[in-house]
């Protein structure tokens, strides 16, 4: 069974920093792709960042960029997101997902449909 099992949710003033965890089990991501997505109440799953391990290419949200960084660990078979410079405006459940099937166009990073597996989710609160 697969299963993805992120961390790392806090509550920080704002300004501060946070590094989200996720680490899977059951398959491995190296062949396509990962990514971090979060939830606001009220508001839509959306994409923060993305890596597609099949060309290498990474993505982020235009209102994370330069702030945020997605990395992985593919002997851990585990992925992070450095979040710094937090805002009160990125507080939201943060999920954790992983796609084993490539993607119909390169727009499909930031799209839930597309991703196979997801995490728990995480909060992340911050504070002004």
């Amino acid at each position: 069974e697969v299963q993805l099992v992120e961390s790392g949710g806090d509550l920080v003033q704002a300004g501060g920093s946070l590094r989200l965890s996720c680490a899977a089990s059951g398959f491995t991501f190296d062949d396509y792709a990962i990514g971090w997505f979060r939830q606001a109440p009220g508001k839509e799953r959306e994409g923060v960042s993305s890596n597609h391990n099949i060309d290498g290419t990474t993505f982020y949200a235009d209102s994370v960029k330069g702030r945020f960084t997605i990395s992985s660990d593919s002997a851990k078979n585990t992925w992070y997101l450095q979040m710094n410079r937090l805002k009160p405006e990125d507080t939201a459940v943060y999920y954790c997902a992983g796609a084993v099937h490539r993607f119909p166009t390169a727009q499909a990073w930031g799209v839930p449909f597309w991703y196979d597996y997801w995490g728990q989710g995480t909060q992340v609160t911050v504070s002004s």
